[in-house]
């Protein structure tokens, strides 16, 4: 296993993303440019010990990869932004 600190850099807080926690549950993390799907999923989960429904990933033109973190419903997004201290 790979060190989740290797692959997730760190929590992405903007108007965009909180509304994407509130509305579908969902958390913005940049990162590693080289970590897969599978990788990003099992950090979440080993992190912050929620469930993750589905990872989408994007490159964007910085060079910079952002993942979109998809929670399961018996688990918050709020609640975990709160504990990152990004609410």
């Amino acid at each position: 296993m790979i060190d989740p600190y290797a692959i997730i850099k760190y929590p992405l807080s903007t108007e965009k993303t909180v509304r994407l926690m509130e509305s579908e549950n969902k958390l913005t993390f940049v990162v590693n440019s080289k970590s897969k799907k599978q990788e990003i999923k099992q950090a979440i989960q080993e992190l912050f010990k929620v469930k993750v429904v589905k990872v989408t990933t994007i490159n964007t033109s910085k060079g910079v990869k952002k993942a979109y973190i998809k929670l399961s419903s018996e688990n918050k997004a709020i609640d975990v932004a709160t504990q990152l201290g990004l609410i």
